[in-house]
């Protein structure tokens, strides 16, 4: 018994000093985030293995479509060369500056399908990966968007540099499966805009604020922030009886605040974020549980 007692003891022990020393350490100061400063090898290899479990776990009911159809792949390249390539280059281009100076560094995707299933790419495209710089496209791309560049991901080792300079910078046809027209017009990458065809989603709203980048100038209760200054607080946002002092407050005239800030009050300082139909329907909706 005087044994056990010991062992737990020293465990708890153990843990309070841990925890003692992290906060020290972030309290003094002492951590250092310049991205000018690599991680430690072995605080690079914990992060990336966390990664991969995580994507790998998340990823694994993920359904693949068919990816081998070359209008699919073609209008992954143009998407990619408009999304992807500024951080991780491609066959014969660098990175840009962004990419580059960042840590940890995304690398190219040239080797990606040797280390991830085409759903870990879909999942890893669609919802970013948390600290790293990775940006999470699900509100920026339509769903058919994510898919070609999957496929083209999947396609890139194939390329050579001249291969994917005339893939990425020439005129190409979109099938149906691309999620554009027909024709020889290329489809712009994107989100959706058409008009909102769902019912409002209050937990999608809650999630979009974020990706939308709300949370950088205003207060939300129930999403992450620094208590920016910079505009108005949303905690009653719900129970106010005007938007901007120009329309009653009410679910459809919050969506269209949101989708056109400059024309329903010219010059106001809230910039238009590109938020969708189906996006701002939600936002609005949660919006309106801030009471």
């Amino acid at each position: 018994m005087g044994t056990l007692r010991t062992v737990c003891l020293t465990l708890a022990g153990t843990a309070l000093a841990g925890g003692l020393g992290a906060a020290a350490l972030v309290w003094g100061g002492f951590y250092n985030v310049a991205a000018t400063q690599e991680h430690w090898q072995s605080v690079y290899a914990v992060l990336e293995t966390a990664m991969h479990r995580s994507v790998r776990w998340r990823a694994r009911d993920v359904e693949v479509p068919p990816l081998n159809d070359a209008d699919l792949i073609a209008h992954g390249a143009r998407c990619y060369q408009a999304k992807c390539v500024q951080c991780h280059g491609g066959p014969g281009v660098a990175q840009g500056d962004i990419g580059r100076s960042m840590q940890p560094l995304p690398g190219p995707l040239v080797d990606a399908a040797q280390r991830w299933q085409p759903r870990e790419v879909y999942w890893i495209t669609r919802h970013g990966i948390r600290m790293s710089g990775m940006p999470a496209w699900q509100h920026r791309m339509t769903d058919a968007d994510l898919w070609a560049v999957v496929a083209f991901v999947d396609h890139l080792p194939q390329l050579s540099p001249a291969d994917y300079a005339a893939m990425a910078g020439t005129e190409w046809k979109v099938s149906s499966s691309a999620g554009g027209p027909a024709g020889g017009t290329p489809a712009a990458c994107g989100p959706d805009m058409r008009p909102a065809a769902g019912p409002a989603d209050v937990r999608r709203g809650q999630a979009a604020l974020a990706q939308y980048a709300c949370s950088a100038c205003h207060a939300i209760p129930g999403v992450a922030g620094s208590s920016p200054q910079v505009g108005p607080g949303l905690a009653t946002i719900g129970r106010r009886t005007r938007i901007a002092g120009v329309l009653d407050n009410t679910p459809d005239n919050m969506a269209l605040w949101l989708m056109h800030t400059q024309r329903v009050k010219p010059g106001t300082a809230m910039p238009e974020m590109g938020v969708t139909p189906q996006d701002a329907r939600d936002i609005a909706a949660y919006l309106q549980t801030l009471r």
